[in-house]
């Protein structure tokens, strides 16, 4: 009982190997799910329509990886994961991917302060991505020299994309949600790192 006490007051406990081995492999099977569908837009110049395609893959990923692992930082980790491999063919993909997370879950320790709330891992999942429209804009002008009016050459389809994006991004978290909830009925995916009733 005092242990649990001490867990709701310090949110930041360390990481076992175990959640670092999950999270792996979270990000290897986002990594590869959204292998699928970069192909189609990996060469398009239309701002925010990379974002829209990974956005449900990756919140819907991100939704059960956290429903598992409820720790603040736990999505920094993933993106930090899930971002290295993109690192060799774009550096900005890899910031979009780690900075995106470090931006939802700061947005999440002020709004709700931990996982322990079912909202709390719908909201971040749901944002990750569409986090990722500002700063793909902010690492693209400062590491690819590229200008604003550059990136954002169509402005009114990049406003639908950016939409589509958050859009998206909640339906990939519902849904995600709906899965890991069903995977916990069947005992498959057990919490840990906040409260396992929530």
């Amino acid at each position: 009982m005092k242990q649990k006490n001490i867990e709701k007051k310090n949110p930041f406990r360390a990481f076992k190997l175990k959640d670092f081995v999950f999270r792996a492999v979270l990000s290897a099977a986002m990594t590869l799910a959204g292998g699928v569908t970069m192909p189609l837009v990996m060469h398009t110049t239309l701002f925010g329509l990379r974002n829209m395609v990974a956005s449900p893959l990756y919140a819907l990923f991100c939704a059960i990886g956290l429903s598992k692992v409820r720790k603040p930082g736990a999505l920094s980790v993933i993106g930090l994961f899930s971002g290295a491999p993109l690192a060799f063919m774009s550096v900005v993909m890899f910031f979009n991917n780690l900075v995106a997370g470090i931006l939802a879950e700061l947005l999440m320790l002020l709004f709700f302060r931990n996982y322990q709330k079912k909202g709390a891992i719908l909201f971040t999942a749901g944002i990750y991505m569409p986090l990722s429209l500002p700063v793909t804009l902010l690492f693209s002008m400062w590491l690819n020299g590229s200008s604003f009016s550059d990136l954002v050459a169509a402005p009114i389809p990049a406003i639908f994309t950016s939409i589509g994006t958050v859009i998206l991004g909640f339906f990939g978290a519902f849904l995600g949600c709906k899965i890991a909830k069903e995977l916990q009925k069947a005992g498959k995916l057990r919490p840990y790192g906040e409260d396992a009733d929530a």
